[in-house]
């Protein structure tokens, strides 16, 4: 008797990789709900409130400059080594790269360039705000500080807020708003969070950034993730505009036109009216292959084969033969020994 073998985890993986792709029917594609709308306006006035207490040199600066005083990384040197590479998944280039890929699979596999277009538009979101804000500012880092409980601000630097910081919150929250059930999402969303917390304290732990600066960098990465409902249309818009630029490429590449639209009928005049009323008598359409030549027929009344006159084809070789008669009539010349 033959049995059925189990498959296992791994095979059932591999045969959901086998499948042949295709684009899902309905895809969850977050709006901007009243919820999502409180929170950014919530992120957004925590954001002016971190800004405007560093700004007026607050308690807040004051913590900045007792933790960089207390110099984590002396305090903790055996962790130095491992957090050195993890800081890395904070950097644009190496987590952009990530991600990118994982989305570009994820694209092919699903028929829809949605994964790769949020993606870059939340990297540019990153790029305009977090980078304005920083160049607007221009607070120094830790290591460059000029003044004891200073704020540090417009000094020629760039690490206000930070950039690590809000690149960890955007890049790995991308894989929890593009998430398609809500378990995945609830479950990205918890990594995403870990990441970011992480990366925003190694930053203070070198001594790269100071405290408001990671703060402040969360929340500008949140308030991007929240905001991006409202480029969805743009998103689809962009999706549609590659889509159809793919498809005349490939039909011009194939040689073929694209489908004309169909002509809208138009009313006929008054004078045609009557002419096209009248039947139409369609002539035969001539065939492709040239017609055949019509035999020889003779004329008159039919003969019998013993009755017809031999005729000498045109550009016959042979020599015509007068002296021939027809048969059933009586020789013209005598017989030879008659």
């Amino acid at each position: 008797m033959r049995t059925e073998r189990k498959l296992t985890r791994l095979d059932r993986v591999f045969a959901r990789l086998d499948r042949e792709p295709e684009r899902p029917a309905h895809i969850d594609v977050p709006r901007m709900s009243r919820h999502r709308v409180v929170l950014f306006a919530s992120t957004l006035a925590f954001y002016a409130a971190i800004v405007w207490a560093v700004v007026i040199t607050s308690w807040l600066v004051r913590l900045d400059w007792q933790v960089m005083f207390f110099r984590p990384y002396q305090q903790w040197p055996e962790i130095h080594a491992f957090l050195d590479y993890y800081v890395v998944l904070g950097q644009r280039g190496p987590t952009a790269v990530m991600i990118a890929a994982w989305l570009g699979w994820r694209s092919w596999r699903q028929h829809t360039l949605r994964p790769l277009l949020t993606l870059g538009a939340s990297l540019l979101l990153l790029n305009l705000t977090v980078g304005a804000a920083k160049l607007s500012m221009g607070r120094l880092g830790p290591h460059y500080a000029t003044s004891v409980g200073s704020n540090e601000m417009w000094l020629g630097g760039d690490i206000f807020p930070s950039g690590h910081t809000a690149n960890a919150v955007v890049t790995w929250g991308i894989l929890a708003y593009l998430a398609s059930t809500p378990r995945a999402r609830r479950w990205l969303s918890a990594v995403s969070a870990v990441v970011s917390l992480g990366v925003g304290l190694t930053t203070v732990y070198l001594g790269t950034h100071w405290l408001s600066d990671v703060v402040l960098g969360w929340a500008a990465g949140l308030l991007i993730l929240l905001a991006l409902p409202w480029f969805e249309p743009l998103i689809a818009r962009a999706e549609t505009v590659v889509f159809d630029l793919r498809d005349a490429w490939r039909a011009r590449r194939r040689g073929t036109a694209p489908a004309a639209p169909a002509p809208v009928p138009t009313a006929a005049p008054a004078a045609d009216a009557a002419a096209e009323q009248e039947p139409v008598v369609r002539e035969p359409v001539a065939a492709s292959r040239p017609p055949r030549v019509q035999g020889y027929l003779a004329p008159g009344p039919h003969l019998t084969r013993s009755e017809r006159t031999p005729v000498t084809p045109v550009g016959s070789r042979r020599p015509p033969q007068s002296d021939r008669v027809t048969r059933g009539t009586a020789s013209a010349r005598p017989l030879a020994g008659g």
